[in-house]
């Protein structure tokens, strides 16, 4: 297991790893693991959701509730959970969350009936809670800042491969088996993954550790919770991961309805496209540390809301490219965001709690925006579905350019220098 060290009691502490130096390459391996199996057990239902509606005999917006009770415990939990790894450490933190969240992944299998299935989902929520925003954390501290946003741009690159295949998985293991077989399938991905993290995770070089203070803690969060940017940044995550997941949501009832008729296995074919995600955030990060994010954020938004223009055509193939330009949009997005969260919050205090706010807006948005789009198709299917998504892209698209016009922050010169880039 990948052990805890605090910054050394030497004048100097260890360089951050840079793109290209071994260090950082078992960083991004790892990191890229632990996201492909936080995206792979948190969204594996989402493929099943019209299967689960008819043996559970619930509604859609029911069947959606399999994922939204992870995604709505992992938020709640993820500002407990950097507090943890503020104390205790990242990298022990990390470690296991994954392998508790698989562990758990792999019990809901044999869950007898649609409440149980439903308290193990929360309970992996909670589970999962130690990853997200520690390993931002973990990144702001260990890469160099001229790396950071190729780092966690692969970072969230794993994100997008973890959704394909526990998708993949779970859609082509219930043409065989069921959705059992299929939930079993996708923890069992998820463990692997756990012991390559475990494996390859560099030790914390730039970890200091902060006893646990809860009302140091509280005052520790009021200037994040009070900065406009950082909480613009909070509402275009919320956002862009609701449309996202209305989306998707909506897609596996469209497509096994008529006039598609597709099955779960040809609905799962259908995340084949999460790839581009991989591409399209590296990209973006690369490309927002060369000329800033003010810029790019818009832009990313700007192209998933012309996804969503196309999935509105009839023809398979449009719609399957909509949902492909959607989700590189998404990714794109959603990458240059949480990295600018990052630097913005520099200034502020804790990097985990900043991030932690922020995935707890965003995961925030998965649940609501999942749920809406349960109930948005049963009242009138595609359409409705895609009006939901498209106010919520909206929105965001008018907050990002609302952000080009926030100044950097001030709190020292050599932050603001940095931050001024973005």
């Amino acid at each position: 297991m990948p052990t805890v060290c605090c910054v050394p009691s030497t004048d100097a502490a260890p360089a951050r790893h840079r793109a290209g130096e071994p260090g950082f390459r078992r960083a991004a391996i790892a990191l890229f693991a632990a996201g492909v199996a936080t995206f792979a057990l948190l969204y594996a239902p989402q493929a099943l959701l019209p299967l689960m509606a008819s043996q559970f005999a619930v509604s859609p917006a029911a069947a959606s509730l399999s994922l939204a009770v992870s995604t709505a415990t992992l938020g709640l939990t993820l500002l407990f959970a950097g507090w943890v790894a503020d104390a205790w450490g990242r990298t022990r933190v990390m470690t296991w969350s994954l392998l508790a969240a698989a562990v758990l992944g792999l019990a809901s299998a044999l869950a007898p009936s649609f409440p149980v299935l439903l308290l193990l989902r929360a309970l992996e929520g909670v589970a999962l809670a130690g990853l997200p925003a520690v390993a931002m954390a973990y990144l702001a501290e260990e890469i160099h800042g001229a790396s950071l946003g190729l780092s966690i741009g692969l970072y969230i690159g794993g994100n997008a491969i973890g959704g394909m295949s526990g998708r993949l998985i779970a859609g082509f293991l219930a043409d065989v088996g069921g959705w059992r077989l299929a939930v079993a399938g996708v923890g069992a991905l998820g463990l692997l993954c756990a012991l390559a993290f475990m494996r390859l995770l560099p030790p914390s070089a730039h970890f200091v550790a902060r006893p646990f203070a809860p009302r140091r803690l509280v005052r520790g969060m009021r200037p994040h919770l009070t900065e406009p940017g950082l909480l613009r940044l909070d509402a275009v995550g919320a956002l862009l991961m609701g449309a996202f997941v209305a989306v998707y949501n909506g897609l596996a009832f469209r497509l096994e309805a008529a006039p598609y008729g597709l099955g779960e296995a040809a609905v799962a074919a259908i995340f084949l496209v999460y790839p581009i995600g991989s591409f399209s955030s590296a990209w973006a990060g690369r490309l927002a540390d060369r000329v800033g994010r003010r810029p790019v954020l818009p832009a990313a938004i700007a192209l998933a809301g012309a996804g969503l223009a196309l999935t509105g055509a009839h023809a398979l193939p449009l719609i399957v490219l909509g949902v492909a330009t959607l989700t590189a949009g998404f990714f794109a997005g959603h990458s240059v965001a949480s990295s600018w969260v990052g630097r913005r919050s520099g200034g502020l205090g804790s990097a985990a709690q900043a991030s932690a706010l922020y995935l707890l807006a965003y995961y925030g948005g998965s649940s609501l925006g999942g749920i809406a789009a349960g109930a948005a198709w049963s009242g009138g299917h595609w359409a409705a579905v895609m009006i939901v998504a498209g106010a919520l892209l909206g929105a965001a698209l008018l907050l990002s350019l609302r952000l080009r016009r926030t100044p950097p922050l001030r709190a020292s010169s050599a932050y603001a220098a940095a931050e001024a880039t973005a």
